[in-house]
């Protein structure tokens, strides 16, 4: 049977390493899984507490508003004027979203089709890439990385790509480098998207998941921002909702309303209750993000400098819940999957392959902070027996 979209999707490079976790563990072998970025500390107990009591209510029941209930969207509002010190709309420039994957992946339905290019970083979170692809656009991959100048590649790509970009994807603090930027960077990126009449999408996932007196910005702290920008703001990291599936698009007012209107044909919204749940955790729990980041730090820092010990140097990132790892130099030329696989299944540690976020990826490994230090300094343990050549 032919099959439209994903025939031209390559192999999913996670799931082999996935597979062979599972092979090891049904082995009796204890895996260290540091892969996948599921989130395993637990969210607020406010949270719990009020789905449990909404959930009892029969009215919840029914279909909810795709694009969000009011006091929804008024609490991701009086969010960002807390955090971030910027006006929302809450009735015109927010829409609720189930996740920040099916936010961004509609949203390049009204932005993007055939003939149209989008350019997004390399490597990326995978949907970044192919959420433009599905849509039928032509993604242009700009390299990112620590020895990149990812503005400048930007603008090159710029340059040399016709039709000109209508949207350029982008998402700080980045996954998977841990790349991060300052409001400065931010400026520049939005004059020069208002003086050539570009769409900004900055996926924020990473919002509030930074360490050491970091604070991410947001793209729409910037004057003017609003003109062409939006941002996904979720609460998959921040509040460690990850299967909740809260998230929220919020800026320019038009693009907010394709995606309402689009989304109106789509979707009956989140679960009500999962909607007043969230709304209580933003407006009564809005410290629960600093004792995240206090797990997710210790973690860091058990990991690189027990890497360090093993004669494996990276820097501490200053954002995220990853940890981009350069292969050691006499493991280079495996390539990162089949050095992912290596350490799989000769050290009991999973992690995920550079090459599975894009071309610019390969020559690196990402570790997920999702492992408690006990369990992280028993993976360095073994990292020390079964890399035999550092």
């Amino acid at each position: 049977m032919e099959f439209r979209r994903i025939n031209g999707l390559p192999p999913y490079v996670f799931a082999i390493i996935n597979q062979l976790r599972d092979q090891a563990r049904h082995a009796g072998d204890d895996v260290i899984d540091m892969g996948f970025g599921n989130p395993d500390i637990p969210s607020p107990d406010i949270a719990v507490e009020k789905l449990c009591e909404a959930a009892h209510n029969p009215r919840n029941h029914r279909y909810s508003a795709s694009r969000g209930i009011p006091k929804l969207r008024l609490a991701v509002a009086n969010l960002y004027l807390r955090r971030f010190g910027v006006d929302i709309d809450p009735d015109t420039e927010v829409v609720t979203t189930i996740g920040a994957k099916e936010g961004l992946s509609h949203l390049m339905w009204t932005l993007v089709g055939p003939g149209d290019t989008a350019l997004v970083p390399t490597p990326s979170y995978p949907i970044h890439i192919y959420a433009p692809l599905f849509a039928g656009a032509d993604v242009q991959q700009v390299r990112l990385g620590p020895d990149q100048d990812f503005f400048a590649n930007l603008m090159d790509s710029w340059e040399s790509t016709w039709p000109r970009p209508r949207v350029i994807v982008f998402s700080f603090p980045h996954n998977p480098t841990t790349e991060t930027v300052d409001l400065a960077w931010m400026q520049r990126l939005v004059d020069f998207a208002r003086e050539r009449d570009v769409v900004l999408v900055h996926d924020f996932a990473y919002s509030d998941t930074a360490f050491d007196g970091y604070q991410p910005p947001s793209i729409l702290q910037v004057p003017g921002a609003k003109d062409v920008a939006v941002e996904l703001y979720t609460l998959t990291k921040s509040f460690s909702m990850a299967g909740w599936r809260v998230a929220f698009m919020v800026g320019n007012r038009e693009i907010v309303a394709a995606l309402t209107k689009l989304k109106s044909y789509l979707d009956y919204g989140t679960f009500q209750p999962i909607q007043i749940a969230a709304i209580v955790t933003m407006n009564e729990a809005p410290d629960y993000p600093k004792f995240v980041n206090e797990i997710y730090q210790s973690r860091r820092d058990a990991l690189c400098e027990g890497l360090a010990r093993i004669g494996w140097e990276i820097e501490k990132p200053k954002a995220t819940m990853f940890v981009w790892a350069p292969i050691p130099e006499p493991y280079r030329e495996m390539g990162s999957l089949e050095f992912s696989k290596l350490l799989v299944t000769e050290a009991n540690v999973a992690t995920s392959p550079g090459v599975g976020f894009g071309r610019g990826g390969e020559g690196f490994v990402r570790f997920a902070l999702i492992e408690n230090e006990q369990r992280i300094a028993q993976g360095v343990r073994n990292l020390r027996k079964a890399l035999v050549k550092l």
